[in-house]
């Protein structure tokens, strides 16, 4: 059999069915050991989450959209003052991806990077990036005709002044050509760190375990 294998096509060879595929037509059809290849090839599936999201961030490379940089280097220059500043990897991550919906979410790019992380960032973190725009408002949005201090409906929000001071201290002065910022290399182990186990996701077992990942 194992001699048989190496003679095939490479692209008969999928590495994320190791089970095979399903056979049903609906889901009124499945099988529980349809599920069971399911769930089986998605396990290997999650494991290249964190390259999937580095394949995006990379397309922001070149993308400048009018800005003094372009999109990657903003979010790597809004995550390395994070790290630089003493931040914990959940937060430098958060940074980091903050802006990875620009290209797909033109018209509401933080509700993108929120829902990558919303399985794996605290419900603080998660509110900073979801409402980071409206925040980030606050620096230019008088400039094109809205109101900067739209902020001020979260007064009174337990993150209010922490999305306040992640806008201020490292979103907003993240446009700087001259600025050195630590490669995307270097956040990839930060991202596995985090992203490695769902905290809250609909697929989570009652023990905390992700159908998911296989366990």
């Amino acid at each position: 059999m194992a001699d048989d294998l190496k003679t095939l096509p490479t692209d008969h060879v999928s590495h994320e069915e190791p089970m095979g595929r399903a056979t049903f037509t609906a889901f009124t059809n499945a099988t529980p050991e349809d599920w069971q290849k399911i769930v089986a090839a998605n396990s290997v599936f999650a494991k290249s989450h964190v390259d999937r999201i580095v394949t995006h961030l990379n397309l922001l490379k070149g993308d400048c959209g009018g800005f003094p940089i372009d999109r990657l280097e903003h979010s790597l220059q809004t995550a390395t003052r994070a790290f630089k500043a003493g931040m914990d990897e959940e937060y430098v991550v958060c940074a980091l991806i903050h802006d990875i919906g620009d290209s797909l979410g033109v018209f509401n790019h933080p509700d993108i990077a929120a829902a990558i992380l919303k399985p794996f960032v605290s419900e603080k973190n998660l509110w900073m990036v979801q409402n980071h725009g409206i925040f980030q408002g606050y620096y230019f949005w008088d400039h094109i005709g809205l109101d900067k201090n739209a902020r001020d409906q979260f007064h009174g929000h337990p993150a209010f002044e922490y999305t306040a001071q992640f806008c201020h201290l490292y979103d907003q002065p993240a446009f700087d050509s001259a600025y050195e910022s630590m490669p995307l290399d270097a956040f990839i182990p930060m991202m596995h760190r985090v992203m490695d186990r769902p905290k809250q996701s609909m697929y989570l077992k009652k023990s905390g375990e992700s159908v998911m990942n296989g366990e």
